[in-house]
């Protein structure tokens, strides 16, 4: 089987690259992503291209499935370059899988593609797919939901895929992740367990995580599998204000999630925080995740709990943790995190200025 994963490089895409690199059905990988990395793995083609105008038909021809992971957090200054990428790249792959005749596309959508609920019952995956209005992430999910289902509409023979897990973390991904969402006014000692005295915490705030590993496996199952349609993806227990002050091992006070949301908007507006308020205003009103059906028919459960993976990206935020891919890099932010500074915080992706560095 050959498998052709766009977006190989990041948080999620190791992790499938890594889990596809055990099936015993899949005989060839193409690792696909715009910021081709210089490690070698056995087994995997590296391809350097760009879902925005790369020949994706060409690329896909005589591929067994595609997995598409392709996404771009920043500029969030710039929402309309997030869009070019994160939509239109994605109607492109769409075209492409089609001209090309792939069988079949596994897509990385997101819980933030769900509309908000008012209480914690969970949901599966039939809830209303309308994200939350003004938050760019959630808006763009929600938005290439509706390609898909044109897209399966008009390509009734490839097999469709929609994954749609919870937050997703491991130890490597905390460099990323701490340069996408926090910026680089935060001192990596400061997420220590054990360091923070108290932590102010917003009222209601509960949210599901799981491994990145874990992820991982639920896309090589549903690569090497014939089911079709959409799972929910997430560890038990639910995070929530107990379980975070357990893990920090500090004290949080609860304090109404206008005033962090206000907070957020002025560090926002002064170019101190990358992440929009937005995107904090749409985790508060995510619904909790139904994963029966990704445990029934695909055959998925995970092997490390919420706390873990959370604990776990913790760890690699207080250590400055990454990888060997560019997004993971743990020195993309360059020496006292100078390229996050030039970036604008949320101007553009500090990664893009050291892989330019990287060729000269």
């Amino acid at each position: 089987m050959r498998v052709i994963v766009v977006g190989a490089t990041g948080n999620v895409g190791t992790a499938v690259v890594d889990a596809l690199m055990k099936s015993p059905s899949v005989s060839s990988i193409v690792g696909m992503a715009r910021r081709r990395p210089e490690l070698g793995l056995g087994g995997v083609d590296w391809v350097g291209a760009d879902v925005r105008d790369a020949d994706l038909a060409s690329l896909f021809r005589g591929a067994d499935a595609v997995v598409h992971l392709a996404w771009v957090f920043q500029p969030t200054h710039r929402p309309r370059e997030t869009w070019r990428t994160n939509v239109d790249g994605t109607a492109r792959v769409l075209r492409a899988v089609g001209d090309a005749g792939v069988p079949a596309l596994v897509y990385a959508s997101s819980v933030g593609a769900y509309s908000p609920r008012t209480d914690d019952q969970p949901v599966t995956e039939d809830w209303p797919t309308e994200g939350w209005p003004g938050a760019a992430y959630m808006t763009e999910k929600a938005y290439v939901e509706r390609l898909l289902d044109i897209f399966e509409r008009d390509v009734p023979d490839c097999r469709l895929v929609r994954m749609r897990p919870a937050f997703t973390f491991q130890y490597v991904s905390a460099s990323e992740q701490r340069r996408l969402f926090a910026g680089p006014l935060l001192p990596n000692r400061l997420i220590r367990p054990g360091v923070l005295p108290v932590l102010p915490y917003p009222w209601g705030l509960r949210l599901q995580a799981v491994h990145s590993s874990d992820v991982g496996r639920a896309y090589a199952l549903a690569v090497t599998g014939d089911a079709r349609g959409a799972f929910n993806i997430a560890a038990e227990p639910v995070l929530d204000r107990a379980s975070i002050t357990r893990i920090l091992r500090t004290r949080t006070v609860p304090v109404p999630p206008r005033a962090v949301k206000a907070a957020l908007a002025v560090a926002w507006r002064l170019r101190l925080l990358p992440a929009t308020p937005e995107l904090f205003d749409a985790t508060m009103h995510l619904p909790l995740l139904d994963t029966t059906r990704a445990r029934v028919d695909l055959g998925w459960t995970p092997r490390i709990d919420a706390e873990q993976a959370l604990t776990e990206v913790l760890s690699g935020f207080g250590d400055g943790a990454g990888s060997d891919t560019p997004p993971l890099a743990r020195d993309a932010g360059g020496a006292w995190r100078y390229r996050e500074f030039a970036s604008g915080v949320g101007g553009h992706d500090p990664v893009d200025q050291l892989t330019r560095h990287a060729r000269r």
